[in-house]
């Protein structure tokens, strides 16, 4: 009668067994881990991307745009802020904002209004609500000006001066989250990897 020991397989081929078990769940659960931390990655490149080409990239170029075009009328009156405006300087100024100032706020409230799903904060930020009530007041004001009625010369609803530093701090932001999400090793990996599937 045969060795019943002889039918048992060895401890070391039990081992290897076991290890190769082992490797193949850990492998498992790495894969999953990581393609699950990727697909995170990719939903929120795509969520910073939409953000930036649809809301805050366009308000900052519009921002920076109308920035620099109000400090060019400044410098070309010899003035540090526009107000009070004179009357030799009322022509001019209603040149400048019928046909620049206006057109980017026109922009700009465009994009706020219908974009607003895309603002990162949970709640509006009160610098755009201020922003679009101010482009109202002005919209109010040129019809006065299409009547010839130039007794008001500014918008009765002032400028929000936190709605500049809003803009400009989100858009820094996202661009860097976005730099940061578009250079990490392990989705730029992911990324190659998936690209050669996809073939």
């Amino acid at each position: 009668m045969p060795d019943p020991s002889s039918i048992f397989i060895p401890n070391s081929m039990q081992n290897a067994f076991v290890l190769t078990i082992v490797l193949a769940f850990a492998g498992y659960l790495f894969t999953f881990a990581s393609t699950r931390m990727m697909a995170r990655r990719a939903d929120r490149l795509r969520l910073v991307n939409q953000r930036l080409n649809d809301f805050y990239g366009p308000l900052y170029v519009a921002t920076v745009t109308g920035n620099i075009a109000y400090r060019a009328l400044l410098e070309k009156q010899g003035k540090t802020q526009c107000h009070p405006i004179r009357d030799e300087e009322m022509k001019e100024w209603m040149l400048w904002m019928t046909t620049i100032f206006m057109p980017l706020n026109d922009v700009r409230e465009k994009i706020i209004i219908g974009n607003a799903h895309l603002i990162v904060e949970e709640q509006m930020p009160q610098c755009l609500l201020d922003f679009v009530t101010h482009v109202v007041g002005y919209k109010a004001l040129l019809s006065k000006w299409g009547e010839g009625d130039l007794s008001e010369r500014r918008s009765t609803i002032g400028w929000p001066p936190e709605f500049d530093i809003y803009v400009e701090r989100s858009y820094q932001a996202l661009k860097a989250e976005q730099t940061r999400l578009l250079h990490n090793f392990w989705w730029q990996l992911w990324h190659r990897v998936n690209g050669r599937k996809s073939r």
